[in-house]
């Protein structure tokens, strides 16, 4: 064989070669990014979805929350018409037994002193 022979193989095979990488190298490459921008949208999805389940959580907290806050509401809407009434009551002076037996509130009703009692034994009791 010829040495112009032997450079012309060389020459085609590397000729060749470099088409061939010409080819092949973008397709590499755009596999690379595809395997990338998926890993990536997998790390978004993924954080999302835990700040979804954060949300989630206090969003829930929040309610309990309301949900105690319009519980404590209603009992000092009940205690305050409870006073009221009492108050009208008194106003109108249908309420003098309260006056006229000793149980005045700023005392303690005659069940809270019940309560009190019960609690000490029979010889300990203050009398």
């Amino acid at each position: 064989m010829s040495t112009g022979a032997i450079i012309a193989i060389v020459a085609g095979a590397v000729i060749l070669l470099i088409v061939l990488a010409l080819l092949v190298m973008p397709r590499m490459r755009e596999r690379r990014r595809r395997q990338q921008l998926e890993t990536r949208r997998g790390e978004l999805a993924s954080q999302h979805r835990e700040e979804a389940a954060e949300n989630e959580a206090r969003a829930r907290e929040a309610r309990s929350e309301a949900k105690r806050a319009e519980a404590d509401a209603k009992r000092a809407e009940a205690d305050a018409e409870l006073h009221q009434a009492r108050a009208d009551l008194h106003d109108q002076g249908r309420a003098d037994e309260e006056i006229r037996d000793g149980n005045d509130p700023r005392e303690g009703s005659d069940l809270d002193r019940d309560r009190s009692t019960q609690d000490v034994p029979e010889g300990r009791r203050a009398g």
